[in-house]
């Protein structure tokens, strides 16, 4: 049953949703990943049959006993497919299909992969480096993110203002709703980047974005002191321009403990406010497999999560949660009702393995309480 905090925001999103989305530009950056979506095999009956080990406890269970044995571990995986991954890539693929037409800067390869050009070849792109190459490996109960570095643990704003150069990124970015930003744990000098869009970039806009969105992804990737310094950065970017943070609880974990070394959290509430807190942003979100909640200077808000039993494609949902709660505060809607938008392109995609059109989006607003019955 949906509770009552849930069903609150869930009408006054269906009353402030726009019939068509706002006709804005957005911009994405700096990132850029190539991700080879696989599953991992169980049983193998046939050349073309298997079942496939459906849990990551599964997998951690035979690494246990494979080492408990003093043994090598071999497991099979098949591939799925490959697409562009990443911030710029999955909120660009979102946004395109509630009909914007973004912009990207990023990591796609000089010239852009094929992966990129593909899909965003009819958008403006710029490439500052070579992409990421991860394994996204599939499960019931999450996944599994094998990576290779391109040319992010390298990016930095000096590299971006010469790569791009400081008055094109000033043409990409000016007339925007919003600027995101991410990954921050994949690109160690990204408070450089922060501190040149504040002192340099944003003097240059004459119609500034009216927020940044940044998604830290998995921070425990950078030590300590790189996440204070971009702490840091990102409050002082927050005087210039509001910014919204959005993040799962384990990242959050990472921010909230910042303040006393200590990562246990015990509400999804307090650990928005706590992380918002600690970054000295305007707003700070938390998303999950089963609720998410948002800190404002309004307040905490919390919605649940429509779940799924039989998810056709968990990789990336959190950014497509991201795609929906930044599509709300674009077109204005408020904090809760914000959440429960931020979840219904997050739901679609998790169902169909694509994002949703914004008639898509519409539609499951209208029947998200049936995910709860």
């Amino acid at each position: 049953m949906l509770d009552d905090e849930t069903a609150a925001h869930l009408a006054a999103c269906r009353d402030e949703l726009p019939e068509r989305p706002p006709a804005t530009a957005v911009t994405f950056g700096f990132d850029g990943f190539v991700d080879n979506v696989r599953e991992m095999v169980d049983e193998r009956r046939s050349a073309e049959e298997y079942a496939e080990l459906e849990t990551l406890g599964e997998l951690g269970t035979r690494i246990g006993d494979s080492v408990a044995a003093d043994s090598s571990l071999t497991v099979e995986w098949c591939h799925l497919g490959t697409r562009a991954g990443g911030h710029a890539a999955h909120l660009s693929r979102a946004f395109g299909r509630l009909g914007f037409d973004p912009t990207l800067i990023g990591t796609f390869g000089e010239p852009p992969r094929d992966a990129f050009e593909a899909e965003f070849g009819d958008y403006e792109m710029h490439s500052v480096g070579d992409p990421t190459i991860t394994d996204a490996v599939e499960f019931r109960d999450g996944k599994l993110m094998l990576q290779e570095a391109g040319s992010q643990p390298r990016l930095d704003w000096t590299t971006l203002a010469d790569r791009v150069g400081v008055e094109t990124l000033a043409d990409a970015v000016d007339g925007s709703a919003a600027l995101g930003v991410g990954y921050w744990a994949n690109v160690p000098e990204m408070a450089t980047i922060w501190d040149g869009l504040r002192s340099e970039l944003w003097p240059l806009l004459s119609d500034p974005p009216e927020t940044v969105f940044v998604d830290p992804a998995d921070l425990r990737h950078l030590s300590t002191d790189r996440i204070r310094a971009g702490a840091e950065s990102l409050s002082a970017l927050d005087d210039v321009v509001p910014v919204t943070v959005s993040a799962n609880r384990s990242e959050t974990a990472v921010v909230a403990g910042l303040r006393d070394g200590d990562e246990e959290v015990e509400s999804i509430w307090t650990a928005a406010e706590t992380a918002r807190d600690v970054l000295g942003v305007t707003r700070y979100a938390v998303h999950s497999p089963t609720e998410v909640a948002a800190a404002t200077p309004e307040g905490v808000h919390r919605a649940a999560v429509p779940r799924t039993d039989d998810p056709v494609l968990t990789t990336s949902a959190g950014d497509h949660f991201n795609a929906g709660l930044l599509f709300a505060e674009i077109a204005g809607l408020t904090a809760g009702a914000s959440l429960v938008v931020g979840n219904a392109v997050a739901g679609y995609f998790v169902r169909n393995g694509e994002p949703p059109t914004y008639d898509d989006l519409l539609g499951f607003v209208a029947e998200y309480e049936q995910a709860f019955e």
